[in-house]
């Protein structure tokens, strides 16, 4: 069976001109060396660069080493590439002509890969608000899967400038919820056990509550006690960052260690089980936040989280046009 043929993303704000007059794609982290003799396996990249970069926070390693992991070993020869240019804020059209090869004379951007311009220049205003997202994310190295049919009609010439039209309208929710899903995959993917619960700490501080992480292995049932000022009541949280949606026995245990006047708060990445949600609305005393909740939480106060989970889940607030969609 053939394989399908990729679109990836390119961002690289450094010799932008040098490399479209001559022909490649380029990422940092020289120290790295040779990624060809790094086992071609995603843990072994996390382990080099750990001990190339000791001073990286590790819940950032997995999204820059994973970034020339694929620039390396899942690109092939024949892919796209969509290259947005901000000298001159136009999109450039390419296709990867080369393995990844070590060139030492680049200084800083050592790992390369050839390409040729298929079509360059392209105006932005030839994609939708959704397709301007998806290229404008804020990695170096990315695939492209929800627009790709737009760089196609750019490539073949046969896109229009877009009009702002009601697909545009429809596209801003599109926008939203790949914020959300991204959100919501980077937490899965950088906070699990106790990481999550300085997360769920964390964004709880910044709603203006004081809160206390339990000892690691002896919360029995609280893995965070937050209180709105030093008064009663508390409230008792529990945290689970498993995939699992959550059933009724996990959060009767949470019920078991309520005290007369407390409240409990039950955190979840995934869902709740139907037998669960039942015993929630019989014990108003304990709230629940999902995996989507919390996502809805996190965006409305991501201002107020420390700056080194700003480094991990990266965010940029950005204005977009509210459409008005006329109806006949």
């Amino acid at each position: 069976m053939e394989e399908k043929i990729k679109i990836w993303g390119f961002h690289n704000p450094i010799d932008e001109v040098k490399m479209l007059d001559e022909g490649y794609v380029a990422l940092r982290f020289k120290d790295l060396g040779n990624l060809l003799k790094i086992e071609s396996k995603r843990e072994s990249y996390y382990e080099k660069f750990k001990l190339c970069y000791p001073t990286i926070k590790k819940e950032s390693i997995p999204n820059t080493a994973g970034q020339l992991f694929r620039f390396v070993t899942e690109a092939k020869i024949g892919d796209y590439i969509v290259f947005p240019t901000k000298f001159d804020r136009k999109v450039n059209i390419g296709m990867i002509e080369s393995d990844y090869f070590y060139d030492e004379s680049n200084g800083e951007y050592p790992h390369k890969r050839k390409i040729k311009w298929l079509k360059k220049g392209n105006d932005r205003s030839l994609y939708t608000q959704g397709a301007q997202y998806e290229f404008g994310s804020y990695l170096s190295f990315f695939e492209i899967k929800n627009y790709t049919l737009e760089h196609i009609a750019v490539l073949n010439g046969k896109a229009k400038k877009n009009q702002y039209q009601e697909e545009d309208a429809i596209s801003i929710e599109a926008i939203e919820e790949n914020t959300k899903d991204y959100i919501l995959k980077e937490l899965s993917a950088n906070y699990k056990g106790y990481d999550f619960e300085t997360v769920v700490s964390d964004l709880l501080n910044a709603m203006g509550f004081k809160t206390k992480i339990s000892p690691k292995g002896g919360d029995r049932g609280k893995d965070i006690i937050a209180y709105r000022d030093e008064l009663p009541p508390r409230i008792l949280v529990q945290v689970k960052s498993k995939d699992e949606d959550i059933n009724e026995d996990t959060v009767k245990y949470l019920k078991a260690t309520l005290k007369t006047g407390d409240y409990g708060l039950f955190v979840t990445l995934s869902n709740f089980k139907k037998n669960a949600k039942d015993f929630l609305d019989n014990n108003p005393e304990i709230k629940s936040i999902n995996g989507s909740e919390f996502v809805d939480l996190l965006l409305k106060y991501y201002d107020k989280m420390p700056d080194n989970f700003k480094e991990v889940i990266r965010l940029k607030k950005v204005y977009m046009p509210l459409y008005t969609v006329d109806e006949d």
